[in-house]
């Protein structure tokens, strides 16, 4: 499957059905993407990890770079910040970036194959996450929403 299969673009916000019910927006959301990248591990680590099962440190450092990512690019891209979520799923962690701008990333139509300085970005995401799905919302702005895995330390 290439990486543009995953990507959807669609015009209303909806969260994937088989979500835990837990969504919280982070504190200090306005903050930027270190708030967001704290906010994710500790989800990740106690909602979908915690005792008994802890998450693959490898999986963590894929968890932070599609936050910063996503993060980055609304605040450059999509007029900042206006929120970010994280839900524990059976499957990883599923996160939500939400910015000020309805304009939906070139790269969420086809998956960019040159890097004209720089765009690397959106590969790096569509390589680490699933289930990409570009949301405009009808109060304005747009979600980017992905699926990140997440499996047990120890697990193959």
């Amino acid at each position: 499957m290439e990486p543009a299969d995953r990507t959807t673009t669609t015009a209303a916000t909806t969260a994937p059905p088989r979500l835990a019910p837990f969504a919280v927006p982070a504190q200090g959301a306005g903050a930027g993407a270190a708030a967001a990248r704290a906010y994710a591990e500790s989800v990740a680590r106690t909602g979908w990890g915690g005792p008994g099962r802890e998450v693959r440190e490898e999986d963590v450092v894929d968890l932070l770079l599609v936050v910063s990512e996503l993060v980055t690019n609304a605040i450059r891209h999509g007029d900042g910040l206006a929120g970010f979520e994280a839900r524990p799923t059976e499957e990883g962690l599923w996160i939500a970036v939400h910015d000020h701008s309805a304009v939906v990333p070139r790269a969420a139509y086809a998956f960019p194959t040159t890097h004209p300085g720089g765009g690397y970005g959106w590969p790096l995401v569509a390589r680490l996450a699933r289930d990409i799905a570009v949301e405009v919302r009808p109060e304005g702005g747009k979600t980017i929403s992905a699926l990140v895995p997440l499996r047990a330390a120890g697990a193959p």
